[in-house]
């Protein structure tokens, strides 16, 4: 996908944090080129943008990043709130020199609640918002316990990648799943650390992000999957607290839609976007 990769590094959180480093890639492209900011669910890496990216890279600026305790990053931060991960899409940004005002940030499941926050504190940044299998519902008690059990069940280690791929459902999102894992004593291992992931998903237990939903004044696209996790419910409650929310669904694709559908999602976004790009940013909602 890249035609380049960097390591940043964003700030910690008050004084004397260590900083984190932040594996990023980039297609680069020249300053017409409007930047894309792709942020991955939770768990993954910013691999799982491939398929998606090469369709993008030919007239946008793509970025894609791992986000804090996943794939190439610091694997163990001192902070996984929500507002870290907000902070580091600030300042990935700032460190690109992506244009304030017209970044589209796009986001799947984790990911998109990140994107979500940055999009509704930092409303001079973004200039449209893309949100994948996320949405802000909650709270959800359960959901630590959920993610810790799923974790528990990855057979670590995977003998090899058919294997991982197998195990993660097979087809595109399996394989993109078993990507994410490294060589290590006896087969792949995965990149992340049961009690980080846990830990991140701890403030979803306890509060919705509706709130935050109600402060977003850019156009957004939410895209749900037939067979995903984001609720028909959900997305319509989304489109009625906030009318001119385009909401689009791709029937057939499970939650890591991205993956199973990356021609239909393209679809969507790149239409998405068109409409957005013949809107002037003082018109928007």
């Amino acid at each position: 996908m890249a035609t380049g990769t960097t390591l940043i590094e964003v700030l910690g959180e008050g004084e004397g944090a260590p900083p984190v480093r932040l594996y990023v890639t980039d297609t680069g492209g020249g300053t017409g080129c409007p930047p894309l900011l792709l942020l991955h669910g939770l768990a993954g890496h910013s691999g799982e943008w491939d398929a998606l990216a090469a369709r993008f890279t030919p007239t946008h600026r793509v970025v894609a990043f791992d986000a804090r305790g996943s794939g190439a990053s610091t694997r163990r931060p001192a902070d996984v709130s929500r507002a870290a991960h907000v902070r580091d899409v600030v300042q990935v940004a700032e460190a690109l020199g992506l244009p304030a005002g017209r970044l589209v940030l796009v986001g799947q499941s984790m990911g998109g609640i990140t994107a979500l926050l940055t999009a509704a504190a930092h409303p001079e940044l973004v200039r449209a918002l893309v949100l994948i299998e996320a949405g802000p519902d909650g709270p959800s008690p359960g959901l630590p316990a959920t993610i810790g059990a799923w974790l528990d069940s990855w057979p670590v280690p995977f003998p090899d990648a058919e294997a991982a791929a197998a195990f993660f459902g097979g087809g595109a999102a399996g394989r993109a799943w078993a990507a994410g894992l490294v060589p290590g004593p006896g087969g792949l291992h995965p990149r992340v650390d049961r009690d980080v992931m846990v830990a991140t998903v701890q403030e979803n237990a306890h509060r919705d992000f509706w709130d935050a939903w109600d402060e977003v004044r850019c156009p957004v696209l939410v895209v749900r999957a037939g067979k995903g996790m984001l609720k028909e419910q959900e997305a319509d409650r989304m489109a009625e607290r906030r009318p001119g929310t385009r909401i689009a669904v791709v029937p057939d694709a499970g939650h890591d839609v991205h993956l199973d559908d990356p021609a239909a999602v393209y679809g969507e976004l790149a239409a998405f976007l068109a409409e957005v790009d013949q809107v002037g940013p003082e018109t928007a909602v």
